[in-house]
C-alpha cells in the first residue's frame, strides 16, 4: 500500500505530538553553558526594567539644563563640582547651582536633568574627582553651550519594564536573548527538557572498525546522530542484531529509557527484515510512500515509546529524517524554516512521473547541477549543497528552467 509524502508526514506528526508535549520542564541558570538553544516552556516576565535604574550614556557632567541656559562661547558658565557618580555607586545628590561628573552607566544624580560629555567642557578633561564618602570636593567645569533636558541620559525601563514579557513560551534561547534574560533580572530559567533518541541501526553486515568480508562500515549511526544534535537532541546510539527475538527485547529495554527510537534499515521486502519482522505484531505500521529514495517507511506507537522506522540506504536514511522528522524539530525547538531558491538547471532531468523525486543537487556558476539518483552514493551525498523536489505528475525538468532548490550542508 502507497500513500503521498504529505500523508505520512502528517501521520508522524500526529504520532510525535504528544511526545513532545510531554518533555516536561527544567530549570537552568542563566549563565548555564547548557542554556543557549533551549527552549522556553513558559512566559517568562522581566523582574527587573531594563535598564534597572536611569544612567549616564557617556562620560560627562551631569547638570539641571535651567543651569546652562546662559552658557554662550563668549559667555561661558562656571559651576562648582559636586561628588562624581561612579558604575555601581548609589546614588548621589545634585546640589543646585553644581555638576556631579558621572560616567557612563552610572546612575543620574538625582536633580539632574542632561548630561553634558566631558569633551564638550572647555577643559575637554576631568579634574580630580571625589566619590562621595572619600573626601572633600574642590573645582569647577566650565561650559559654552546649554544642554537639553534629557540629553544623554537612559530613563530607567526605556528598553523593558518590570513586569513586561521577555520571551514568550516556545522561544529558542540566543546568546542575545540570554542577555536579555540576565539584565531582566531573572536567574533561573524554565526551558523544555531534552528529547531523548535511541538511533538503532541493523543489519548484519555492519562491521566495526575493521569490517569482515562481506560487511561495510556503519555509516549511518554517526551520520544522523551528528544531525540530530544539531538540533538539540540527546542521542544514543547502539546497533541491533538481524534477529526478531533480539531486536524486540532491546527495543522493549529501550523504550523505557528514552522518548523515541529511531530504527534504519530493515523495514523493505527482503527476506531478513529485522524490525518489520519484530515490530508488525505490535501495532507496527508499515507502507511505501511515493518518494524516492526512501520509498519504505514505518512506525510503531508501543507502550512507553514511538518507533520511527527509515530505510537503511544512506541517502535514503538522511533524506527520510529530513522529509520527516527535521521539520518536527524544528518547530519544536523554534527554528525557522529553510526558503527555497532559483537557480536554472544545468541539464534536463528525468524523474518517475508516479513519485515525489528528491534529488541532491550543486550550485555552480549560477547553476544547479543534479547529481546522480542512487540511495547507496554516500559521496555525493557529502559533495551535495541542495536539494531540489520534483513533485509527483512531473517527468521532467528541462535544462535552463528554473527550479527552487534548498540549501543542505550536512
Amino acid at each position: 500500500m502507497s500513500c503521498t509524502l504529505e500523508h505520512h508526514r502528517s501521520e508522524l506528526e500526529a504520532l510525535l505530538r504528544p511526545v513532545f508535549s510531554s518533555l516536561g520542564t527544567q530549570l537552568l541558570p542563566v549563565a548555564s553553558a547548557q542554556l543557549c538553544d533551549k527552549v522556553t516552556s513558559e512566559d517568562l516576565f522581566a523582574a527587573l526594567p531594563i535598564p534597572a535604574f536611569t544612567n549616564s550614556q557617556m562620560d560627562g557632567y551631569a547638570a539641571r539644563s535651567a543651569d546652562l541656559l546662559s552658557a554662550s562661547r563668549t559667555t561661558p558658565v562656571t559651576l562648582p563640582l559636586g561628588f562624581t557618580a561612579a558604575a555601581g555607586d548609589r546614588q548621589v545628590q545634585l546640589q543646585p547651582g553644581t555638576v556631579s561628573p558621572v560616567m557612563t552607566g552610572a546612575m543620574i544624580p538625582q536633580g539632574a536633568d542632561t548630561v553634558i560629555p566631558v569633551e564638550e567642557s572647555v577643559l575637554g578633561t576631568f579634574p580630580k574627582l571625589v566619590r562621595a564618602g572619600q573626601g572633600t570636593v574642590s573645582g569647577h567645569a566650565q561650559f559654552t553651550a546649554p544642554s537639553a533636558s534629557g540629553r544623554f541620559i537612559r530613563p530607567v525601563g526605556v528598553d523593558l519594564e518590570a513586569g513586561a514579557l521577555v520571551a514568550s513560551a516556545g522561544t529558542r534561547l540566543t546568546p542575545t536573548m540570554i542577555a536579555a534574560l540576565a539584565s531582566s533580572g531573572l536567574r533561573e530559567i524554565p526551558v523544555r527538557r531534552t528529547l531523548t533518541v535511541a538511533l538503532c541501526t541493523t543489519g548484519d553486515e555492519l562491521g566495526g572498525s575493521n569490517p569482515a568480508e562481506g560487511q561495510i562500515p556503519d555509516a549511518n549511526s554517526p551520520m544522523l546522530a551528528a544531525l540530530l544534535r544539531r538540533y538539540g537532541v540527546d542521542v544514543r546510539t547502539l546497533q541491533l542484531p538481524d534477529d526478531p527475538d533480539r531486536f524486540a527485547v532491546a527495543i522493549d529495554q529501550l523504550q523505557e529509557q528514552v522518548d523515541l527510537i529511531l530504527t534504519v534499515g530493515g523495514i523493505s521486502a527482503g527476506a531478513y527484515e529485522v524490525v518489520r519482522q519484530a515490530l508488525a505484531g505490535r501495532g507496527g505500521n508499515f507502507h511505501h510512500v511515493a518518494i524516492q529514495p526512501g520509498g519504505p517507511q514505518g512506525f510503531a506507537q508501543l507502550e512507553h515509546a514511538v518507533v520511527l522506522c527509515f530505510p537503511g540506504n544512506p541517502v535514503s536514511a538522511l533524506l527520510s529524517v529530513e522529509l520527516f522528522l527535521t521539520p518536527l524539530l524544528r518547530a519544536l525547538n523554534g527554528l525557522p524554516e529553510p526558503q527555497p531558491e532559483h537557480f536554472p538547471l544545468a541539464q534536463t532531468v528525468s524523474s518517475p512521473e508516479h513519485k515525489h523525486q528528491v534529488r541532491r543537487a550543486l550550485i555552480q556558476d549560477g547553476q544547479v547541477t543534479i547529481l546522480d539518483p542512487g540511495s547507496h552514493l554516500v559521496h555525493d551525498l557529502a559533495r551535495a549543497d541542495a536539494l531540489v523536489h520534483i513533485p509527483v505528475g512531473v517527468s521532467e525538468l528541462v535544462a535552463g528552467q528554473s527550479v527552487k532548490i534548498w540549501r543542505m550542508n550536512v
